[in-house]
Parts: C-alpha cells; sequence; structure tokens
C-alpha cells in the first residue's frame, strides 16, 4: 500500500490547540468495528458504551519534561532538544534535535546551568549526545519543558504539566503522551470499575516508534523505531483471563494495543509478562491476537496511528469515519476528541 492512501484533508480550525476545560468533557465518536453507521457521544458515555465484562488496559507511561532548549556555544540561535531515551548512566541521550545549524559530530550545546553536551553521531531522524554529567529527572523537572507535538503552535504553558499527563501515569519515560488515556479523569474510571468494567495498566515508553512520520512512498519501506514495553504479572493474569473466557479485551490507545500484540504469545494462546523492545508496524492486513476494542484520538494524516486504526476497522471505513467528524467538527491529535471502536 502507499503512504498517500492515508490522507485525508483536515481544516487547521481543528487541530485542537488546548484541551477541553474538563478532561471527560470531549466528544466521542462510536464507530463499530465491521459494519453500522457511527454515533456521537461524549467521553462519559464509556460507562454505557462499553461491555460491563469488557478488560480495559491502560498505559501508565509517565511524559517526561523532555524538551530542552540549548545553544552552540558563542551563537545565539536557540535549538530544541527532545530527549527520548537514555543509557544507565544518563549520560548518552538519543534525541531529536530542531535546527541546530551544521553541527557536526564533536560539536556541541550548552544548555541552562552550563549543563554542555557533544554531538556523537546524528541520521534517520535522531542523533546521540554525550552529556557532561546526568541528566536527572530533578534537572528536567526544573529546566524541561512540556513536548507538546510540533502541530499545538504555542509554547507549553503550566496547565500542560497536568493536562498532558494522564490521572493514572506511574513510570516515567515518554517522550509524548499516550494520549488516548488523556480523557480518563479519577471518577469516571471508579465509575467504569462499579459498572463491572476491569481495568488493567501495562507501560509503554512512547518514542520515535509511535510519532516518527512515514517517509517512504511505500509502507512496506518504513521501518519501526523500537520502543520499550513492560508488562506486569498482574496485567497479564488479567488479560489470560478475560481471554480465556471470551470477554472483550478493549485497549486505551495504539501504544496499549502495540504492546499487547507484541506480547501475546501465539503459540501458547497467552501474553507473556516481562519486559521488551517492539517495532512492530501494524498495518492493514495484520491479523488481531488479544485487542477486540479501541478508544484511541483523531490521528494525523499517513501516520502509523492511522494506518494501525486502519488495519483495526478497515482503511475506507476508518477514513469515512473521519470525514464525518470533519463535517461534525470534531477536534483532531492530541488535546482532541476521541473515538470508540467496538
Amino acid at each position: 500500500m502507499k503512504t498517500k492512501d492515508f490522507s485525508f484533508e483536515l481544516p487547521e480550525h481543528l487541530i485542537a490547540q488546548h484541551p477541553t476545560p474538563e478532561r471527560s468533557s470531549a466528544r466521542l465518536m462510536r464507530l463499530p468495528r465491521t459494519s453500522g453507521e457511527p454515533t456521537h457521544h461524549h467521553i462519559p458515555d464509556l460507562t454505557e458504551l462499553l461491555p460491563q465484562d469488557s478488560l480495559l488496559v491502560l498505559n501508565n507511561s509517565r511524559v517526561r519534561k523532555a524538551r530542552l532548549f540549548g545553544r552552540r556555544p558563542g551563537r545565539e540561535r536557540v535549538v530544541e532538544c527532545l530527549l527520548l531515551s537514555s543509557d544507565e548512566s544518563r549520560l548518552r541521550w538519543t534525541v531529536m534535535l530542531g535546527r541546530a545549524g551544521r553541527l557536526r559530530p564533536g560539536g556541541e550545546l550548552e544548555f541552562p546551568e552550563k549543563l554542555t553536551a557533544v554531538l556523537i553521531k546524528s541520521g534517520d531522524g535522531q542523533a546521540v549526545l554525550e552529556f557532561e554529567s546526568p541528566v536527572t529527572e530533578d534537572y528536567l523537572e526544573l529546566h524541561g519543558h512540556v513536548p507538546l507535538p510540533p502541530y499545538i503552535k504555542r509554547s507549553d504553558e503550566t496547565a500542560d504539566k497536568e493536562r498532558y499527563q494522564t490521572v493514572f501515569a506511574e513510570k516515567t519515560g515518554s517522550a509524548a503522551a499516550p494520549t488516548a488515556g488523556l480523557h480518563l479523569d479519577t471518577r469516571l474510571l471508579q465509575q467504569l470499575s462499579e459498572r463491572g468494567v476491569e481495568i488493567a495498566r501495562l507501560t509503554l515508553h512512547v518514542g520515535l516508534g509511535t510519532f516518527a512520520p512515514v517517509r517512504s512512498e511505500n509502507l512496506e519501506h518504513h521501518v519501526m523505531h523500537s520502543e520499550w514495553y513492560e508488562v506486569s504479572n498482574e496485567c497479564a493474569e488479567a488479560v489470560n483471563r478475560a481471554a480465556g473466557a471470551g470477554r472483550p479485551i478493549v485497549a486505551v490507545g495504539t501504544t496499549a494495543v502495540r504492546t499487547l500484540e507484541s506480547a501475546w504469545d501465539s503459540k501458547a494462546q497467552r501474553l507473556r509478562p516481562g519486559a521488551a523492545t517492539t517495532d512492530i508496524f501494524i498495518k492493514p492486513g495484520y491479523a488481531f491476537q488479544v485487542v477486540r476494542g479501541l478508544l484511541t484520538n483523531f490521528h494525523t494524516p499517513e501516520s502509523t496511528l492511522l494506518m494501525l486504526v486502519s488495519a483495526f476497522a478497515g482503511r475506507e471505513r476508518i477514513l469515512s469515519a473521519y470525514h464525518l467528524a470533519v463535517q461534525e467538527n470534531y477536534r483532531f491529535f492530541s488535546y482532541g476528541d476521541a473515538m470508540l471502536i467496538l
């Protein structure tokens, strides 16, 4: 398939620049997975839309304040640096660099508190920096910025520190939010539990594998970057119980989908607990093993995220729903509205 097969027209005013006043006040399109027309709801309606015996799987990764601003020595131009992952020492980081001029391997960047870093290598949309001292979470909390995506055309604000983070975030490591979970507040999760919906948590740290653009003309030539994930024993047991009983397993977000499908042992027909990395690329033609329902946001054109939801419900069906969402003035992308495919 061609990357352009996943293109659609989106008016710029429908790209959400701020979150809704309340987490659960976003709109929700319910799309039957195989047949039937979409219906229009709001997030609190999940208490009625989700089957009472379903298992809802959340990604509890926490977004770090991973955006730093530095300068080349003696230069005024600010260089944006998005930290993706590090080695155990927290000295060597894989990053995405903004316009850094002609920075070559061996070149330096200066960050707040006179922290310096040397460029080790660059290519394939990312770079490796070696910092002179460890970049700690405390340092990032003090000097880092919320890593809002580039289509949000404003600087991060105080409110983003809370709203670009799920209420169930626990394990720090993501360079972008698992955005479907942003809609769920504590009250709604409690209401779902009271109605019999079981909730499980796993971890996938969002990095380039999730949001890197597809640059190849054909999908077959796109190479996914690896991302770290972990499935706890408790989560694996919950998924295996639900799968064994034929209960619907509903993933909150594409990152939860990728983790579940990556950790599934097709021979044993069980979810494997443990930590690993995944570069799974889910596109049309993929046979889903675990996930039977998906709560997700409206995604960017020609993205691997749109390809994943197209694999789940069919490309033409998804693009038709997106066209309807545009007509109905749904809000798109990270701070936008949501879709429940079930």
